[in-house]
């Protein structure tokens, strides 16, 4: 009768010990980051478990700075009244991060330490090869895909960084915004049709134009090719608007340069000429 008590109680204290062992994996889990807030009275601070390369909000309400020179494993939120919105982290090793943020008044966490485990995927697909080992896979493909993929979110968003537009006969060329990412820059760039004729596009040029000092003033222009562009329009009809991004190497340029977006339109003469001066290239979001 002994020996049954005694192999009853260990029975009992090894299923009270694993409830335990489960409850508490079971609280670890539940404590998922998934909401920031944050106001415009103090930094929040965001400790992620590798150096920060890129992060971008959803909305101009929210701010989220990092070191872009030397990538550093913090980054500072601060907030102004209005809706939530969101933020997208990438770090140095393409872990990607994301969650919604709010404002709010007062706040109970100024500090928050990221666990590896809360990233939501890597931008680079993953294969194993033939000794088991699992490697990023690095092709101009899934670079593309990437280009894809970030201009498609880049398009989603309310950022902009700057009233850079030009009008010629109803239409619009504007750049909305210029966003740095990795080793490129991605211009997103909107084309309004406010005129009752449809526009059929004939091409969107890319160059810099440096402006020769001296007596002899002069022009000289160096076109550039896109490394990827992302929803082009051919057409735009009337009372229509485009919006598409075009990808190109980073770069930035002195005063004495500027960025010319030249629209041309088929079989007409209504064509814009945008200039974007060197403050906006050298200072892209």
């Amino acid at each position: 009768m002994g020996i049954l008590k005694f192999t009853l109680m260990k029975r009992y204290i090894f299923i009270s010990a694993f409830v335990l062992v489960s409850a508490f994996a079971n609280a670890q889990q539940i404590q998922v980051l998934d909401t920031i807030y944050a106001n415009d009275q103090k930094n929040v601070a965001l400790f992620f478990p590798e150096p920060i390369r890129q992060g971008i909000t959803g909305s101009d309400n929210f701010i989220f700075t990092y070191n872009r020179e030397k990538e550093q494993y913090f980054g500072l939120l601060q907030a102004k009244p209005g809706k939530e919105s969101n933020l997208l982290v990438i770090n140095r090793n393409g872990s990607i991060f994301s969650y919604i943020v709010r404002y709010r008044e007062r706040l109970k966490n100024l500090n928050y330490f990221v666990p590896k485990s809360s990233s939501i995927g890597n931008e680079k697909p993953m294969v194993i090869d033939s000794t088991g080992i699992i490697e990023p896979v690095e092709q101009i493909g899934n670079r593309k895909y990437y280009y894809q993929k970030f201009s498609s979110y880049l398009l989603g968003r309310n950022q902009r960084i700057g009233r850079i537009k030009k009008r010629n006969e109803g239409i619009v060329l504007s750049i909305q915004n210029i966003v740095f990412d990795k080793d490129e820059l991605y211009f997103v760039i909107q084309i309004e049709n406010k005129s009752t004729l449809d526009y059929d596009l004939k091409f969107l040029k890319f160059s810099v134009q440096t402006r020769q000092k001296g007596k002899r003033k002069s022009l000289q222009t160096l076109y550039q090719e896109p490394l990827f562009i992302h929803n082009r329009p051919t057409k735009i009809a009337e009372n229509e608007t485009a919006r598409l991004v075009y990808v190109m190497p980073k770069f930035s340029i002195s005063d004495d340069r500027r960025v010319i977006l030249e629209l041309n339109e088929s079989n007409g003469e209504r064509n814009v000429e945008l200039k974007v001066s060197h403050k906006y290239i050298n200072n892209p979001n």
